[in-house]
C-alpha cells in the first residue's frame, strides 16, 4: 500500500452547506508535495469555498480532509496553518496600516523559530519588497501587495501554499513574475493549490487540474486534457463527462 507523504493533502467526498444551499457537493481532490494543482471553474463554482474549508475557516457538512493521513477537518484554522497548510486569500488581505516588515513578521506568528530566515527567503524571492520594508502596505501597488501576501504566507513556513486568484487585477508582466515564483516553489518541493480565473495561465503552470462546476468536480486530469471542458464551463459549449483517470 502506498502511504501518503507527510505533506499530501487528501480531500474526500467533501460537502459544504450555507443555509441549506450546497456550495460543495462531494468534492474529492489530492495535492502532492512539489506539484502545482490548479482548481478552475466559473465564479460561484465553489473554488474559494474549497480553499476556505481546507484551511479551517469553513466547516464541512460531510466528507474528510486529511494531511499526511491525519484528519484535520475538525481543527481550527491556526492549527492547520501550523501543520504547514497556508492560505493566501483572494483580494490579498494584507494589513494596509502596517509596514511591509510588520506584515511579514505577522506571517510568522506562532512559528517564531527561524522566522527571520524565512523572512529573508521571502525577500530574496521578491526583492522589490526589501526596498519597501518601512513602507505601509497600503502604499504598495497591486502587484507588490500580492507579492507581500504570498511572502507573508511563505514566512508561515508552508508545505502547501493555497493561493486564491493569483492574477486578479494585475498587469500581465506582474502575473508572469508571480508565475515564475510559483515554479520556483515547486522546484523547492513546496506544493501549491492554485485557484485561478485565468485558465490559460493555470494550465501552463499546473501539473494536475480540477474543474469545478456548481460545487462538483466536472473534470480532473492533465492540463492538456482540460481545455475542452474549460471551454464548455466558461462558454457553455456542450458538456463533457468527468475524466475517470486518476493519479
Amino acid at each position: 500500500m502506498n502511504l501518503p507523504s507527510p505533506t499530501t493533502l487528501e480531500v474526500t467526498d467533501l460537502h459544504v452547506r450555507f443555509g441549506g444551499i450546497d456550495a460543495l457537493r462531494g468534492v474529492s481532490l489530492r495535492a502532492e508535495p512539489g506539484q502545482i494543482v490548479a482548481v478552475l471553474g466559473r465564479n460561484g463554482a465553489g473554488k474559494s469555498t474549497l480553499l476556505r474549508t481546507v484551511s479551517g475557516l469553513v466547516r464541512p457538512w460531510r466528507g474528510s480532509i486529511r494531511w499526511g493521513g491525519r484528519a484535520i477537518d475538525a481543527l481550527p484554522a491556526g492549527s492547520i496553518t501550523k501543520l504547514g497548510i497556508v492560505h493566501v486569500p483572494e483580494g490579498r488581505r494584507i494589513l494596509a496600516e502596517l509596514t511591509v516588515r510588520e506584515n511579514l513578521v505577522l506571517g510568522g506568528f506562532g512559528r517564531r523559530r527561524d522566522r527571520e530566515a524565512r523572512i529573508e527567503r521571502a525577500l530574496e524571492m521578491f526583492p522589490v519588497l526589501r526596498e519597501r520594508l518601512a513602507s505601509s502596505g497600503g502604499t504598495l501597488s497591486g502587484g507588490q501587495q500580492q507579492m507581500l501576501a504570498i511572502s507573508r504566507g511563505l514566512v508561515a513556513g508552508p508545505e502547501l501554499l493555497m493561493i486564491d486568484e493569483l492574477s486578479l487585477g494585475l498587469a500581465p508582466i506582474v502575473v508572469e513574475e508571480l508565475a515564475q515564483r510559483l515554479e520556483r516553489l515547486r522546484e523547492d518541493g513546496i506544493g501549491v493549490l492554485l485557484v485561478e480565473q485565468e485558465y490559460p495561465l493555470a494550465l501552463r503552470l499546473a501539473d494536475y487540474v480540477y474543474v469545478l462546476q456548481k460545487g462538483r468536480v466536472a473534470f480532473e486530469g492533465a492540463p492538456e486534457a482540460a481545455r475542452d471542458v474549460l471551454m464548455s464551463s466558461y462558454l457553455g459549449r456542450g458538456r463533457r463527462p468527468v475524466d475517470p483517470a486518476r493519479r
